[in-house]
């Protein structure tokens, strides 16, 4: 416990000063152009990279030291950060320059995400490994409401440098925590099979999951679950707020930071209490109801306390589906095989988050945004239920998100393999 608390720590810093970076981006992109598809980019030119590499990093994090994996990812993030502060520095920073930089981020989340999983089932017995997920989603979240608030407020005293000079001392932190403790190497089937190629080991993660109905029923749930976070939280959400706020900041740093601190004290219970017996039920009820109530309160809410109580219905219950999702694979997947697999999880789970926000971007500026204007087509209709004018449109596509997210979530219990994951022996599928 005190070799991931440690780790668990220098994590936290690092993951705040990465939002804080994204914060300040997202609104400086913003306010350059005023669309949300220049926002919901962001996203994509992340996620696009990180979905490509995730399969190839798991058989690297299975071959190498996993400690070296962290210390190398956030050495990467830090010096993206560097070049960055340069470009803004000399006047050069153009938008493109962001999108190039959060591809760059996306490739070292390849290697971070599936690493620190891997390295937290080293470390710790599996009766705790529920717990220990809740302490990561804690730091997540807990930098989701610091980041906001801090990069909020300071904007406007020490502007975006200032900002990225304080990031670039949060990766100087977490890789020092690294550097001081030690993480028992897993010796990987990959490294016992000499006549073993790299394509070979890559699909080993690959058959893993193909062999499982249950795993592969999950993960098409988390695909579906994942489209509509990007179609909606990630993509359109900010600039939405600002858009039905008068670019309000300081309204988007208090839901944004709404959002991260509902998500801390959803950890935290996480944290005390555990997950259920049936593990399955945090995953599928959780995603049910943060979709139904949280996206709706966000459709047709237009003040700051509405949106701060729908961030809080939405958040509460993501460190259970989360932290129970996690839990599943840890105990179904042995230690030596989980780069390899959690890799590939990764990148099938949010295969279709990229898709997210390009069609979330493009579908409220070109299609929504118009229709519910107060002369638009739209705004008879539910112009009484989301209000009409700048943000309405995207109030839309929440309330769409309300009822397909709720319902793709309940759908994992008409499949039985799903259903039963945890209290049947998984029947494997032939190769």
């Amino acid at each position: 416990m005190k070799t991931f608390i440690i780790i668990w720590i220098g994590q936290l810093v690092s993951r705040i000063g990465t939002a804080m970076t994204k914060f300040a981006f997202l609104v400086w992109v913003y306010q350059q152009t005023g669309q949300a598809t220049d926002v919901a980019l962001l996203g994509f030119y992340t996620f696009l990279p990180f979905l490509i590499i995730s399969p190839f990093a798991g058989v690297w994090i299975d071959r190498w030291d996993r400690k070296k994996v962290m210390i190398f990812s956030d050495l990467g993030a830090g010096v993206m950060t560097i070049v960055l502060f340069g470009l803004l520095s000399s006047g050069n920073l153009e938008i493109w320059h962001i999108y190039v930089a959060e591809g760059i981020a996306g490739f070292f989340e390849a290697f971070q995400i599936p690493a620190y999983t891997a390295v937290t089932t080293t470390i710790m017995p599996k009766d705790q490994y529920s717990r220990a997920n809740g302490l990561r989603l804690m730091a997540s979240y807990g930098a989701q409401i610091l980041a906001p608030l801090f990069a909020g407020s300071l904007l406007m005293f020490i502007g975006l440098r200032g900002i990225m000079l304080i990031v670039m001392s949060t990766f100087i932190i977490a890789i020092i925590t690294l550097l001081f403790v030690t993480i028992p190497k897993v010796i990987s089937s990959a490294e016992n099979e000499a006549t073993s190629g790299f394509w070979d080991e890559m699909r080993v993660g690959i058959r893993y999951i193909r062999q499982r109905p249950g795993l592969i029923g999950l993960l098409a749930i988390f695909m579906g679950i994942n489209f509509f976070a990007a179609l909606t939280y990630f993509s359109i959400m900010p600039a939405m707020l600002l858009a039905r706020s008068g670019n309000d900041e300081l309204v988007l740093a208090w839901v944004q930071g709404m959002l991260g601190g509902a998500g801390v004290v959803g950890s935290i219970c996480l944290t005390i209490w555990g997950l259920p017996k049936r593990k399955i039920h945090a995953v599928l009820a959780g995603a049910a109801v943060s979709f139904l109530f949280g996206d709706f309160l966000f459709a047709v809410g237009q003040s700051t306390w509405v949106w701060l109580v729908a961030a809080a219905v939405a958040a509460f219950f993501i460190p259970f589906i989360s932290g129970a999702n996690r839990t599943i694979w840890q105990e179904m997947v042995p230690p030596e095989l989980q780069g390899r697999v959690f890799g590939t999880q990764q990148t099938l789970q949010e295969l279709l988050m990229p898709l997210g926000y390009l069609f979330g971007g493009v579908l409220a500026d070109q299609v929504l945004e118009p229709a519910m204007m107060p002369d638009g087509w739209l705004a008879p209709t539910l112009g009484p239920l989301v209000g009409t004018g700048p943000g309405s449109g995207m109030g839309v596509m929440f309330l769409v998100t309300a009822v397909l997210g709720c319902l793709i979530s309940l759908s994992g219990y008409l499949f039985r393999p799903v259903r039963l994951i945890e209290t049947e022996e998984q029947l494997l599928t032939p190769e």
